[in-house]
């Protein structure tokens, strides 16, 4: 009798220890792994793949094989930019008109006040971030002052023109190259800002998406892929990037920090994807494609501007003209990151406000200290 007894109390306590292993999701794999549990219990969750496919290139069509595809007034803002750049730097050689800066701008008459070679219902001001577009406009200003002394060596309190082997830059009294102002400057305030606020805004993109808006006039592409198709064409790459590397704008300086933040492909794989998800209802997947372009882009903004930086270093003392130039550009892109969507950006406006602040209104008075502060400041944040 005892020996049946020891023998059901060990049975009863094996049970009761194996009732005590805690159950729960054991795969490591799944969303809600516990690595408590020593029992699977059938709970493990796993992420779906997507039910849409993601193309190679920025090709997409409807069921029915239409090209679903348009962004053509993106593309005319950036041919309009490159024409604005040429007459700019015209300013070297030749006495620029701020008025003709401001025509093209405006596309007055819808040609530039005939400055633009080719005719175009788009323009810059309307669509510029609006706090800035007389600030763009008194940049212009200075550049056509700058130009009347093209002829004149710049020097501290001279404007006029510098030179680093071929290389010629017009400069303002305060040592600033204002056509890299505007250039840049401008790449953020319609471009940046109308991609990642405007257009992947809940404004542009809580809107239709089950109906094409003009079949029979060849628009087969629902409101919502239009303005998705929209903020990509803001961003100036070929359908096929980064197999194809773009020479201006945007696409340029993805590639440029490219090596330090795989920028080309993570900014396109995120285009890719948001579109893909966005024409299957996919709004999730959408919505974090857009959170990830919206950083990447702020950050390249940010890395350019310490690329820039560091160049004015190597440039101090040995080379004013390069100095100057890189210096400009740099103050550009860190002008730059007060586009990114207050939703994702890294560096809020105070903080923008007193990086700013670490440019000299005179750039020939930079420092060294100068230069390295602004780095510290960028690095902190990015």
């Amino acid at each position: 009798m005892q020996t049946r007894s020891l023998i059901l109390a060990i049975i009863s306590g094996a049970v009761l220890l194996s009732s005590c292993k805690k159950e729960g999701c054991t795969d490591p794999n799944a969303l809600n792994y516990d690595s408590n549990a020593k029992k699977d219990n059938g709970s493990c969750v796993f992420e779906s793949e997507p039910v849409y496919n993601i193309p190679s290139s920025y090709n997409f069509t409807d069921a029915n094989g239409n090209n679903t595809v348009s962004y053509s007034g993106q593309t005319e803002r950036l041919d309009q930019l490159e024409e604005m750049v040429a007459l700019m730097d015209l300013g070297t050689t030749t006495i620029v008109n701020a008025q003709d800066l401001k025509d093209m701008f405006a596309n007055t008459n819808g040609d530039g006040n005939g400055n633009f070679t080719f005719n175009s219902t788009k323009q810059f001001r309307d669509k510029c971030f609006a706090p800035d577009v007389q600030l763009f406009e008194s940049w212009m200003d200075s550049l056509a002052v700058s130009s009347l002394s093209n002829g004149t060596t710049a020097s501290e309190g001279q404007a006029g023109t510098v030179t680093s082997g071929t290389s010629t830059y017009l400069l303002g009294a305060n040592g600033i190259e204002y056509n890299e102002l505007i250039e840049k400057g401008l790449m953020g305030a319609v471009f940046m800002y109308q991609s990642l606020n405007v257009y992947f805004g809940s404004g542009k993109m809580d809107v239709d998406n089950t109906s094409a808006v003009d079949p029979t006039n060849g628009k087969y592409y629902t409101t919502m892929e239009h303005h998705f198709d929209e903020a990509f064409g803001y961003f100036g790459v070929d359908p096929s990037f980064p197999s194809i590397i773009p020479t201006r704008f945007w696409g340029k300086y993805c590639n440029s920090q490219n090596a330090i933040l795989n920028s080309n492909a993570d900014m396109m794989d995120n285009f890719l994807k948001g579109r893909a998800a966005l024409s299957s209802s996919m709004y999730s997947d959408r919505d974090e494609a857009i959170a990830a372009i919206r950083r990447e882009w702020e950050e390249i903004s940010a890395y350019q501007t310490i690329s820039y930086i560091d160049q004015a270093i190597g440039y101090f003392g040995t080379d004013q003209a390069k100095f100057l130039h890189v210096l400009s550009e740099a103050y550009a892109f860190a002008w730059n990151l007060r586009y990114a969507p207050t939703e994702t950006r890294k560096m809020t406006a105070t903080e923008h406000t007193a990086l700013m602040a670490l440019f000299n209104d005179n750039f020939w008075s930079m420092t060294i200290v100068d230069l390295n502060n602004i780095k510290a400041a960028i690095n902190a944040k990015y």
